[in-house]
Order: C-alpha cells, then structure tokens, then sequence
C-alpha cells in the first residue's frame, strides 16, 4: 500500500496542496492528472519520499520502481546493464551486478517486449524505446509500487499505444500499485483504476475513472470542452474510451 494522509505541501506562503488522502493498493492503478503548475510533481514527489510534507504523512513500501519523465542519455551503457542498475535499491549503491540481477534484467524486458535490445546501446534507442527500457529498470527492482512521471508525454500515437498497453498489462496481472501523472485524459482512460483531478490545492476529485474522467470534469480541469466516446473494439481488455479535445472552442465555456 502506498498513501498519503492528510498530507500538505507549501513552499512559502502558497499551498501547493493540503488536506490530501489517497491511497493505491496492489491490484489497482491511479493517475493523477491536471494543467501545468497544479502540483502534479510535487504530489509525486511526495509519494517517492523526494519532497518533504509540511503535513500529514506518507506510507510507502522501501524500494519504489520509478520512471522519470524523460530519459537519459546514459553513455555507452547496453540496455541490460541500464535495467540492471534497478537491482542497486536492494544490494547498494556500489554493488557489481550478479547473476541474478542480469536474469532480473532480461525477464523485465521480456514484459516489455524489448529483449532483443539488451546489447544495444541504451544512448542510440529512440525515445519510445528508452521509455520501455526505463520502465522494465522500474519492474527488475521487485517492487510492488511503480511511480511514473508523465510516462508517455514525449512519444508520438505509436509509441504511447505501446507503452500503455504495458502498463495495461500490468494493471490487469494485479501485482504491482501503479501511479502515473499525465496531461492526457486519454491515458488515464485506458490504464488506469482510478483518477485524481487536481483543480487547485484544496480542490480536487478522486475516484473511478469512470466517474471522474467525464465530460464535464475534463472540460471543468482544462478549461476547454471535450467530448468522450466510447467504443467496443474485438480483443480489447476493456470498452476503450476516447477523450476528444474540442480546440478552438474554449471560450463557450461557461
């Protein structure tokens, strides 16, 4: 279980959020969205043990998988020994990799289909790749929660159905707690269980996705209209959703 209870953050005189419980078992998925400056990473932060709460408090498990927002260049490491490095959190910091963690390693790539990258150099993937590699460094630490920054912000339609879809699968095996952050309601609408909008520091909604990702709250969080159709597609996990953004049309809003 990871949570935060009647947790608060505030640099200076401004809150960036208070009065916050959530909580993510293993089995279900969370994301957490709203517009930029909202606290987003902060929040996540929060729940890595990176940021400091001003109040309340956090519980979470030793070793959390995380995958940042963007990728490093990590020079002339192959791919294996990047996913491999999740392995230190649980034998230190300046601890040789073993046999065992190379085997971690490949079983992690495996789930994201990215094994036959593993003697590649990590620096020479595409962003798409990097990301899936980061994310299989995340899965080889063994921990129960994984934690992502805005995951798949930066890859193009492809890439981001690819990436999803594995954390898809991963909230659908029931093994891991899963908090993503993202700016796409499209993303929560797919692999996420629940959904935190963040609408200002003491403002915010939390629940199903189905109940939280509508219409209105979308519209309410981004300030411009959007329209969601959902459609039933042959061997889909579930009914996919689509979030429709309607540009141009932000000043009928009310």
């Amino acid at each position: 279980m990871t949570s935060l209870r009647d947790a608060g953050v505030r640099f200076g005189a401004r809150w960036i959020f208070r009065n916050l419980d959530l909580s993510v078992p293993v089995g279900r998925s969370l994301a957490i969205l709203g517009p930029n400056g909202r606290g987003k990473t902060t929040l996540l932060r929060s729940l890595l043990g990176f940021q400091q709460l001003t109040e309340g408090r956090r519980e979470a498990p030793a070793v959390i998988g995380y995958v940042p927002q963007y990728a490093g260049h990590e020079v002339g490491y192959s791919v294996r020994q990047v996913v491999a490095t999740g392995r230190v959190a649980r034998r230190g910091l300046f601890a040789q990799p073993t046999a065992r963690d190379m085997e971690a390693a490949d079983e992690a790539l495996d789930r994201v289909g990215m094994r036959g990258f593993g003697d590649n150099r990590f620096d020479r993937l595409s962003g798409g790749e990097r990301q899936l590699v980061l994310l299989a460094r995340a899965i080889a630490t063994g921990a129960s929660t994984l934690v992502l920054d805005e995951p798949a912000s930066a890859l193009d339609l492809r890439n981001q159905d690819r990436f999803l879809s594995v954390i898809e699968s991963l909230r659908a095996d029931g093994e891991h707690a899963i908090l993503f952050t993202t700016h796409l309601p499209q993303h929560a609408a797919m692999a996420a269980d629940d959904a935190l909008l963040m609408f200002g520091p003491d403002d915010r909604m939390l629940g199903p996705v189905e109940e939280t990702v509508t219409e209105d709250a979308i519209a309410r969080l981004y300030g411009i209209p959007v329209r969601i159709v959902d459609c039933d597609l042959p061997g889909a996990m579930r009914p996919a959703r689509g979030v429709i953004p309607l540009f141009g049309q932000a000043g009928s809003q009310p």
